[in-house]
């Protein structure tokens, strides 16, 4: 006798999204699922053979139904600070950013005066600001922080994460930091005095500042949790420095309290610690794992620092920066593998990308490929790039909602002209080249069907995606950067039951996508999220 299922999810729209070398694309009525496993997919008539008396029947009302969304790069602390400080995301002016900023200040003195100080207690922070969308395309500086406070250290992140602001007290109390940085990562202006503007690795002594405690960062980790639900997303990979997240991650997975799959990929500079405690690559529960070691090579586009072999457009004398120059990332390259560790680089320029490409060529101790080696971003591959991608097998792991940079007038023809705007985030000719897509959000923002909306509405052929192809990349491609392709990303007996129902078709409203709202968010078969 066939054993009862302990949910069915019937009346639905399911799509397999099966690999086309395994039939493609596939549609179903229904779902049984068994001890977190996909038991069969069918005719709602067939599956509901499966029905006991304790089996739960969900009722999908003809919503779609898809494999749970992999988010393939996040920062979740990042992401669950929007939520808890002045999320400045919408800002559309450096005067709307002060105001958020202002009323995040009013909130702290607030807090402040109903609890103990904690270690960012006194901080004012705000994240995710991007000046690009801004008539007045600057960055935030000193002049418009101090507005917030004179008193209390205000710091205010680019969405990039590679340019911050900070106010005069900040600039005093990290004075000697900064005196030893260099002059082009903290601009000046004409009288000498710090603008207030902070790139790269300068920012590094605020971020370990402003880092949470472990309870804080639950805190946040859960807000940003409920977030993922709430879009769909099932599993994330976490680039994770410094940070309390880990052990958060682990203590939920052991309360049962985690509601994603996560793996995380840990920065260089963890590597002699992870080798040392045995955590390798793919170790750990079916909630929790490590995943690659991580480092950069360049910078962004936002703050002029991507690598690249020709001169910006708005800055003719400047083609960006190393923050890991290319020997740098070949020792690390040769160390991480030489231990065993799958490995990944944030690379956004051209030079950039063909370094990682040498790397792992000329420096990696496991095949790149069988490694499923990564590259972070590759916003401008070249023909010779997309080519070394295929042949090596490395995999792109990318982030689609940053075309939203590639409409006329956006960051990428200002820092990069017209024609070589056209020629980022081709996505359409490296699936064509047959390179590895993985989808991934970098949290800005943290949301599946955002990223998928820009790959199908791409302004340039060259870019755009059809809208099963972009949704593979955000489930079945996500998974195998993470060697979890036998377990997660299509809907199929054997895997297990992560899925997302939209309350809309993304095939039927491919030029709205973004609008689409989730109506349901199953892990391992259990509802974790319910917006019907």
């Amino acid at each position: 006798m066939t054993e009862a299922a302990d949910r069915i999810f019937v009346n639905g729209e399911v799509h397999t999204l099966a690999d086309p070398e395994d039939g493609g694309d596939a549609v179903r009525e229904a779902v049984a699922v068994r001890d977190g496993a996909i038991v069969r997919t069918g005719r709602t008539h067939d599956v509901e053979l499966l029905a006991g008396v304790g089996t739960d029947v969900v009722d999908l009302d003809g919503r779609v139904l898809l494999p749970g969304f992999v988010d393939a790069h996040t920062h979740l602390t990042t992401v669950g600070r929007y939520l808890v400080h002045a999320d400045l995301s919408d800002a559309d002016a450096p005067e709307a950013a002060v105001d958020l900023l202002a009323e995040r200040a009013a909130e702290v003195e607030n807090e402040e005066s109903g609890r103990e100080s904690t270690e960012t207690g006194d901080w004012v922070l705000g994240y995710g600001y991007d000046e690009s969308t801004w008539d007045e395309s600057r960055y935030l500086t000193r002049e418009d922080l101090d507005r917030v406070s004179t008193e209390r250290p205000v710091a205010a992140f680019r969405e990039d994460m590679h340019v911050a602001a900070v106010n005069g007290v900040v600039l005093d109390r990290f004075a000697d930091a900064l005196a030893d940085a260099p002059d082009e990562t903290v601009p000046a202006d004409d009288d000498g005095e710090p603008t207030g503007v902070l790139l790269e690795a300068t920012i590094d002594p605020i971020y370990r500042a402003v880092e949470p405690d472990r309870v804080e960062t639950r805190a946040v980790v859960e807000a940003a949790l409920d977030g993922c639900a709430a879009r769909g997303i099932t599993g994330f990979h976490d680039m994770v420095r410094n940070s309390h997240a880990p052990r958060v991650y682990r203590d939920l997975d052991a309360a049962g309290d985690l509601t994603a799959r996560v793996r995380i990929n840990y920065w260089s500079d963890h590597l002699d610690a992870l080798d040392e405690s045995g955590l390798a690559t793919n170790a750990g529960s079916d909630t929790v794992r490590t995943g690659a070691i991580k480092s950069y090579t360049d910078g962004s586009f936002g703050g002029r620092t991507a690598r690249l072999s020709e001169p910006y457009a708005d800055a003719p004398d400047e083609t960006g920066q190393w923050v890991v120059d290319p020997e740098e990332l070949r020792e690390t390259v040769a160390a991480a593998t030489d231990a065993g560790f799958q490995f990944t680089a944030h690379a956004i320029g051209d030079e950039a990308i063909a370094a990682v490409l040498d790397a792992y060529e000329e420096a990696s101790e496991t095949d790149p490929g069988e490694a499923r080696h990564r590259i972070e971003h590759v916003e401008l591959a070249d023909d010779e790039a997309i080519e070394r991608l295929a042949e090596t097998g490395v995999v792109a792991s990318v982030q689609p909602n940053f075309l939203k940079w590639a409409g006329e007038g956006g960051l990428y023809e200002e820092r990069l002209g017209p024609e070589r705007t056209a020629e980022t985030n081709r996505y359409r000719e490296m699936l064509d080249a047959g390179v590895r897509l993985a989808f991934g959000s970098d949290g800005m923002p943290m949301d599946p069907l955002v990223g998928v909306h820009h790959a199908v509405n791409a302004p340039a052929e060259p870019q755009r995606l059809a809208v099963t192809e972009a949704l593979r990349a955000y489930t079945s491609g996500a998974a195998y950067a993470g060697f979890d392709e036998d377990r997660l990303g299509t809907i199929e007996p054997g895997k297990r039951a992560d899925f997302v129902a939209l309350d809309a078709s993304p095939w039927e409203r491919s030029d709205a996508i973004d609008d689409i709202d989730v109506g349901l968010t199953v892990v391992d078969g259990e509802v974790v999220f319910d917006g019907r």
